[in-house]
């Protein structure tokens, strides 16, 4: 990181504060921030300004330099988790910041203890906490901001945005509070694009030259299925900074759905050009979502194969790489269940769950051992019942179910209602499936396929179709969606 880079952040930070009011307007009284250098605090501030305009790999490195600075920044450690490229790194700064409490305001305390409630899973806690936080800072936009993404966390989106108007009202020109609520409006339930517009619009119009507002925008316009739009949108960013990954990804993505295979590879070339070491294993998997748009699903999986062994030589810490692994291996258990390959898909899940153990071992907490050991026991009920051991199916989803039944979160079944939906889907049993689905995790786009199908077989087809269309104009890429796109928009206009 150099020290122009350096200057620049942390005069965007203090842009960003003036902005938003900290420290000068009345209404508005921030979460405090502790520190004994004051180099260590610029760092944090720019490093911040680099997290809210979603720049992680900048702010992570920032982060961490303010606590070379520092080794006691309590804020700064929990900035470091929350921007980590892997579970250890996650958990490992938090302690940091936990240990470290005692010198740290109460704010600070308690965001990291909210930050804690994702190794354990602990999501009441969660909420607690974060109430808590708005109770000792009511005029803190960031407290407020906290609240939402807590309660975002469990669908519970009214109350989200609730808390995130709060934000809003006491600083309407911080373009954090823009962006947080046009994403709620894009992603949660019930979407309103002309909002996630507005608000995404407003970060751009507060920061025009801000090349990730700009891909904020090409998000909505994707969820809107204005593909064109969006390619522009993300144009306009590479412009602006030509060494813009995340918009070139972004670009390649829009180009795989106009089935534009050979620039999208192009494109996701040059997004894995610009990253870090660290991110070229993530965003490589990007690339070979191509193939699976393209219907060569033994493109896929050889380049996934070739991924996953290559990810032993790249140059990043042994942790980064067991998170890479993960990711990795994930698509392709994904990808070989659903296109039948079983004995494939058997050996992609053992790589996953040796990968996930290795995380689990990483951390060394008993509650995270224990969602790993759920996560394998997921995959091997999906494998199972693909392959119609059904019984054996339904003792891996007990198994999930037993290892998550600790947890305080009320989402904590889903996969293993997955699991019972995919069983009784694949035994014709529509009614049972869709009423099990209806219970799994329906932001996953797979999931909601799965649940048209059901509902389809069940007679059901005016809600069937609507949610083919749902799915198959979703135009976010992950795996799952790269698998159904295609059959959905197929079903949707059948």
């Amino acid at each position: 990181m150099t020290l122009t880079i350096r200057w620049r952040c942390a005069t965007a930070a203090l842009s960003l504060a003036l902005a938003s009011g900290t420290g000068l307007a009345a209404q508005v009284q921030e979460i405090p921030v502790t520190t004994t250098s004051a180099a260590a605090r610029l760092d944090f501030e720019a490093g911040q300004a680099a997290a809210d305009r979603g720049d992680a790999q900048r702010a992570n490195a920032l982060f961490k330099h303010a606590v070379t600075l520092d080794p006691s920044f309590t804020y700064a450690w929990l900035n470091v988790a929350n921007s980590s490229l892997s579970a250890q790194e996650f958990n490992s700064a938090l302690e940091t910041a936990r240990r470290n409490g005692a010198s740290a305001s109460e704010g600070e305390r308690l965001l990291v203890d909210v930050a804690l409630t994702f190794i354990d899973n602990d999501a009441e806690k969660r909420i607690v906490l974060s109430r808590k936080l708005v109770e000792q800072y009511p005029a803190s936009p960031r407290a407020w901001l906290n609240l939402g993404f807590s309660l975002g966390s469990l669908n519970r989106n009214d109350e989200a945005r609730e808390a995130m108007r709060k934000a809003e009202q006491l600083a309407p020109d911080m373009p954090l509070v823009q962006t947080s609520l046009g994403f709620q409006y894009l992603f949660g339930d019930p979407k309103d694009y002309a909002k996630a517009e507005q608000y995404m619009q407003a970060a751009v119009e507060l920061a025009p030259g801000e090349d990730n507002y700009h891909v904020n925008v090409g998000d909505v316009h994707r969820g809107e299925n204005k593909l064109e739009l969006a390619n522009a949108d993300y144009a306009r960013a590479v412009a602006l900074d030509p060494n813009n990954g995340i918009a070139l990804l972004k670009l390649a993505h829009i180009n795989s759905f106009l089935g534009s295979y050979d620039e999208a590879r192009r494109n996701y070339d040059a997004g894995i050009a610009a990253a870090t070491e660290q991110n070229r294993a993530n965003y490589a998997n990007f690339k070979m979502f191509t193939y699976v748009h393209a219907g060569d699903i033994d493109g896929a999986i050889a380049g996934l194969n070739r991924l996953a062994a290559d990810i032993d030589s790249m140059d990043m810490p042994e942790d980064q790489r067991v998170g890479a692994r993960v990711l990795t291996y994930t698509n392709l258990a994904q990808i070989t269940l659903h296109a039948g390959r079983y004995d494939e898909g058997e050996r992609a899940i053992a790589g996953l769950a040796a990968a996930l153990r290795a995380s689990a071992a990483s951390v060394n907490k008993d509650e995270f051992t224990r969602t790993q050991e759920a996560t394998i026991a997921y995959w091997e009920g999906q494998l199972a019942a693909r392959r119609g051991d059904y019984a054996a199916a339904l003792r891996f989803a007990k198994k999930n179910k037993d290892l998550v039944d600790p947890d305080a979160n009320p989402r904590k079944l889903e996969n293993y209602h997955e699991v019972l939906g995919l069983v009784h889907l694949l035994q014709k049993d529509y009614g049972k499936a869709a009423a099990e689905y209806r219970q799994a995790n329906l932001t996953v786009m797979y999931t909601k396929y799965h649940l048209a199908l059901a509902l389809d077989g069940a007679g059901q087809h005016a809600e069937a179709r609507a949610l083919f269309k749902e799915v198959g104009e979703w135009n976010f890429n992950t795996v799952d969606f790269a698998l159904v796109r295609r059959d959905a928009l197929s079903r949707a206009n059948a």
